[in-house]
């Protein structure tokens, strides 16, 4: 792999490139024909959506069983690391890290929104009844739970198994070693990542358009700044400076810091609402739900609605939702993967997949409970929420669901300010470790890459979010979501393939069987050793 080294920057030329060149030409496409841009984004979502949602779920479900299987296999013991390496950061730091970077900004949008939304326009059954409600809750914690950590857990594993085990670049590259080998350095291994940059970058600007334009909704409810798209783009390049500063504070300062304020401000929001909120009534519908979801799992996991017929409010429901969030998932897989890989080393396979899985599975079925089962209840028993029924019935207000709940309990303008900086510090806390990410790919897997180039990467961040929001708003996020996702989604099954071969191999997985691992390594090393001998020994003959 050919790495320019000068004038400050540590870069591979060819994904750079190619990279910023293709980011460029859409974000100069996005600026010149806006209203053409946005008529595309609409048919292409509408195609993904019609011939491809199959495929998606499928996927998905095929990541869901390996992940399962992997952790129950003796693979699971094998350490993403020296046999006797200590994890870098604490469990609290590691909890924080993975939520900010894996759910931050879309779960604080879309926790009054989608729960709100399932239960007034449900796909099956009666619209605001208590079987709505219910299946509301079982519907959100399917798009919010198992199925997008297993997506993660796949990517970052591999990752960081070839990195800190094997010793490779951090980079998509080096998963696809097992099966292309060397020439994962040369021209197919700058494709491959080429996929990846553009793949975080889509999946992050989806992240920080809903994002920034939550934000606005609250600065608007605050009666501070209005909401319009012009507003949005303003503050898509103050936060973006933000973010920029934290790039230059690195990853144990910056994120780590951020990440814990972040954590400990929605854990305030969080008690608040709970307590101020129907508590009991959360407690129940929280234990209830999360039944109710494993029950449901595997219907569930494959359902595509192929019974119901091709009409346009199924096709719609299931693209504006199921697709999209998969879709999102796919494409973040590797921001996200990436990012996770870099702060596990340490960990067992098995201890990687029970804490990226569970623990931030649970805690966001507790929020998605504490929020949208709130604004629920309040339609339900609280005398009505019609203010919060009026904010999801469209794209446009639905950025305000979280703040006309918020209205209904004790001093809104205090908690709206705290959920705003919440938002704001997931957005910044995004942009940042993805831009550290996109860096450490075009870098070829370098850990520690120049700030001067993450900098430039967490402005195109910027950029791409800004022109989407431009473009078409919701709809051109959640195309470029699914547009981007779909060469991934084949990438995350040969990684899978590449990551089974390889532990195959592994030392680690033979001492479960009676075999000292020093032993074998002993035997590798003394046939690597033969082998020289007798490669010197022919290149002498030819020489004679």
């Amino acid at each position: 792999m050919k790495i320019f080294n000068r004038y400050g920057l540590h870069l591979n030329p060819y994904v750079s490139v190619l990279s910023a060149a293709l980011i460029f030409i859409f974000v100069s496409l996005g600026v010149s024909m806006p209203t053409t841009m946005k008529d595309y984004f609409g048919q292409v979502q509408d195609f993904i959506g019609t011939n491809m949602g199959w495929f998606y779920i499928l996927c998905v479900g095929f990541y869901v069983i390996f992940v399962i299987w992997l952790y129950f296999s003796p693979y699971g013991r094998i350490r993403l690391g020296p046999d006797d390496e200590k994890p870098q950061f604490s469990y609290m730091s590691w909890f924080a890290m993975l939520f900010s970077a894996g759910m931050g900004i879309g779960l604080v949008f879309y926790s009054v929104a989608e729960p709100m939304t399932h239960y007034m326009h449900p796909p099956v059954g009666t619209p605001r009844t208590i079987e709505s409600a219910q299946r509301s809750m079982i519907t959100t914690f399917f798009h919010w739970g198992l199925h997008a950590w297993a997506i993660y857990i796949v990517m970052g594993l591999a990752l960081a198994y070839f990195t800190h085990r094997m010793k490779m670049p951090l980079s998509l590259r080096s998963a696809f070693y097992p099966l292309i080998g060397k020439r994962v350095e040369g021209t197919a291994g700058n494709i491959i990542d080429t996929f990846a940059v553009l793949g975080t970058l889509f999946g992050l600007a989806t992240s920080l358009g809903l994002g920034v334009m939550q934000v606005n909704a609250g600065l608007d409810f605050a009666g501070v700044l209005d909401s319009t798209v012009q507003n949005q783009i303003i503050l898509i390049a103050l936060i973006t400076a933000a973010a920029t500063i934290s790039v230059v504070t690195g990853l144990e300062k910056g994120i780590l810091y951020l990440s814990n304020i972040n954590i400990v401000l929605g854990f305030i929001l969080l008690l608040f609402v709970f307590l101020t909120g129907p508590t009991l009534f959360i407690l129940k519908s929280w234990v209830q739900s999360m039944g109710d979801y494993f029950q449901q799992f595997v219907h569930l996991t494959y359902w595509t609605a192929a019974y119901k017929g091709e009409t346009d409010a199924w096709r719609d429901w299931q693209k504006n939702w199921t697709l999209f969030y998969w879709a999102w998932w796919i494409a973040w897989s590797p921001f996200v993967g990436m990012f996770i890989a870099r702060i596990s080393k340490g960990r067992t396979i098995r201890e990687f997949i029970l804490g990226v899985s569970l623990v931030p599975t649970v805690v966001t079925f507790f929020w998605l409970t504490v929020f949208g089962n709130t604004a629920i209840w309040f339609d339900l028993f609280g005398g009505g929420a019609e203010n919060i029924a009026e904010a999801v019935g469209s794209s446009e207000t639905m950025p305000t669901a979280l703040f006309m709940l918020l209205d209904k309990l004790p001093i809104p303008g205090i908690t709206a300010i705290i959920a705003t900086v919440v938002i704001t510090g997931y957005f910044v806390t995004s942009s940042d470790s993805g831009s550290l990410v996109i860096d450490m790919i075009t870098a070829g897997g370098h850990h520690e890459p120049p700030v001067k180039q993450r900098v430039f990467w967490a402005i195109m961040e910027g950029l791409v979010a800004a022109v989407l929001l431009l473009s078409g708003g919701l709809i051109a996020l959640q195309t470029a979501a699914l547009t981007t996702a779909l060469p991934i989604s084949i990438v995350l099954i040969l990684i899978c393939w590449g990551l089974v071969r390889q532990l195959r191999k592994d030392p680690a997985r033979a001492s479960r069987y009676g075999v000292n691992p020093m032993e074998i390594r002993k035997e590798e090393a003394e046939r690597a050793r033969k082998a020289s001998l007798a490669a010197t020994k022919e290149s002498t003959d030819i020489a004679r």
